[in-house]
């Protein structure tokens, strides 16, 4: 019988679209779930310094700056506890680290208890995990989960996945985007999905891809004012730790300096680079390893000439680490818009929120340092970016000081899922519309315990209000560090003992207590080590 009109227009737009593309996810009918689906990308060690929309004289972000401009930009994002373990912990739990037992990274995770991704599980959610881990127990609240062991490893690393692990030929932020991405596309649009993407990069010892192996080559990055600083205002525990690029960066493992072709005459130093250069090369290929070696040939041979020495040294040494360090990142930034790409062609975006952040921050040279743990703004302060289009307009949120305590809370409001009475964050939602409530946050309580163990960075804690910063470092010391933000934005001076600053000192201490008694970390011998100073360090995270 013949087709009316409308009729065939209807059978024909059905033919077009199931000749489309094989991959793409099925749209949702009417009547489905219209909750948000969550994208958490987090990195590892990503220091906001090292975004070019935080601050473009460093580095060069298009994607995470992309991204950035759809949604809101936070600058006062903080960490409570700065180093890798105890800050997924926090994510997961909503919970601080004396609450969540991870206090550092010796510590496993305790699986059984409540974290975010089981409750929206229980909801419906379809729930996943790729990439770093770190918890030292198998994930639990996930549909799939595919982590690396322990640290893993940027070339051919190893993964394990619901339990069974293999090795895998790739370079691991490619690999882990791939699973990601793989895992979206068999999904069922039915369902919304909670998606955490833990990226191994930019961690120590911070070995670029092939595609970003010259990137930089030739410039020279621009060495922070703080680089020489000397610690002279500041508490011994400034001055005792184990993390100045100058004297703790080791030349073979973090600097790639190749060791010379025969082993017969080495220093007790030189055969200490050969061991630690064999052991990054041992999971490249053959054709890995010589694109490694040609990469850092020129500038070998030019330290091997120089003779550096003293200042010379450490700030050659700051160049190699600022360098392989970018190189990291711009691996991380391709394969963000890769998923960015992703949501665009899969008509996700709307109804997507997209989180990029880093599990703490890092110093990237400032007051001589690498890596993180201290309070001190460059480890405190987290890049944190959240777009969700059906809801947030673009913009920086310079007001309102937020943590990564509040993500649990903000993904479950989202999900219209109550949180447990247990977690200590806040939704930030209402935030992220622009409607601050009214007795939001006016400080932050921070407490780091990995003490002594390596880095050898002293436990304390302390607080942050928008102005002042109070420490108390604690164990095999007692002492107190207190700095106006204000007028000395990196830290070089510490007016605790000031009499002009007294009653400062006098309200941050009770400011200080009182989170404290809040968040239910009110004894400091509770989680004292049995190891003592002198003891031998524990792995590096």
């Amino acid at each position: 019988m013949p087709l009316k009109r409308r009729e065939f227009l209807r059978l024909a737009g059905a033919a077009a679209l199931a000749s489309g593309p094989a991959c793409r996810i099925p749209a949702r009918g009417r009547g489905a779930d219209r909750r948000p689906n969550i994208l958490f990308i987090m990195a590892d060690d990503h220091a906001y310094q090292a975004i070019s929309c935080y601050d473009g004289l460093l580095n060069r972000t298009p994607n995470i700056d992309r991204l950035a401009r759809g949604g809101v930009r936070f600058i006062n994002s903080f960490c409570t506890n700065s180093v890798c373990a105890p800050s997924r912990a926090v994510l997961l739990t909503g919970q601080y680290s004396h609450r969540n037992g991870v206090i550092d990274n010796a510590v496993a995770f305790d699986g059984r208890q409540m974290t975010f991704p089981k409750l929206l599980q229980k909801a419906g959610y379809r729930t996943a995990l790729f990439g770093k881990w770190h918890l030292k127990s198998d994930p639990t609240g996930f549909d799939h989960w595919s982590i690396l062991p322990d640290q893993g490893d940027y070339y051919n690393p190893d993964f394990i996945t619901m339990g069974e692990r293999r090795r895998r030929t790739g370079y691991v932020t490619d690999l882990v985007t791939d699973d990601a991405l793989a895992w979206l596309k068999t999904g069922d649009r039915g369902k919304p999905f909670s998606l955490l993407l833990h990226h191994k990069a930019p961690h120590r010892n911070w070995m670029p891809d092939a595609r970003h192996l010259g990137m930089y080559e030739g410039e020279t990055r621009p060495i922070p004012d703080t680089f020489e600083d000397d610690y002279s205002t500041r508490s011994a525990a400034a001055r005792q730790q184990e993390m100045r690029i100058a004297d703790h960066l080791t030349l073979g493992y973090d600097l790639k300096l190749e060791p010379d072709a025969t082993p017969a005459d080495d220093t007790p130093a030189e055969a200490l680079i050969r061991k630690e250069w064999d052991g990054i090369m041992a999971r490249l290929s053959p054709a890995e390893r010589r694109a490694f070696a040609e990469a850092y040939r020129r500038d070998n041979e030019e330290y091997r000439r120089a003779g550096l020495k003293g200042r010379a040294l450490a700030q050659w040494k700051y160049q190699r680490y600022i360098r392989d360090y970018l190189r990291c990142i711009a691996s991380v930034d391709d394969n963000v818009g890769r998923v960015l790409d992703f949501l665009e062609a899969e008509d996700l975006v709307r109804n997507t929120i997209v989180v990029y952040t880093s599990d703490q921050g890092f110093y990237l040279g400032e007051h001589g340092w690498f890596d993180k743990r201290f309070m001190y703004e460059e480890s405190l302060r987290m890049p944190l970016i959240v777009r969700y289009p059906r809801e947030i307009r673009p913009g920086v949120n310079d007001r309102d000081m937020v943590l990564n305590l509040d993500f649990a809370e903000t993904f479950l409001d989202y999900a219209g899922v109550p949180a447990p009475s247990e977690m200590q964050g806040r939704s930030l939602r209402r935030v992220l519309r622009g409607e601050t409530p009214a007795d939001w946050r006016q400080s932050v309580y921070y407490h780091y315990f990995e003490y002594p163990a390596v880095h050898m960075v002293k436990r304390h804690y302390g607080v942050r209000t928008r102005r002042y910063k109070l420490i108390h470092f604690y164990f095999d010391i007692d002492a107190w560090e207190l700095y106006d933000l204000e007028k000395d934005p990196r830290e070089l001076r510490n007016v605790y003992g000031d009499p002009a600053h007294a009653g400062i000192a006098r309200e941050m201490k009770a400011e200080l207590e009182r989170l404290r008694r809040l968040y239910g970390d009110t004894d400091e011998t509770k989680f004292l080590p049995n190891r003592r100073p002198g003891d031998p360090a524990r792995d590096d995270d």
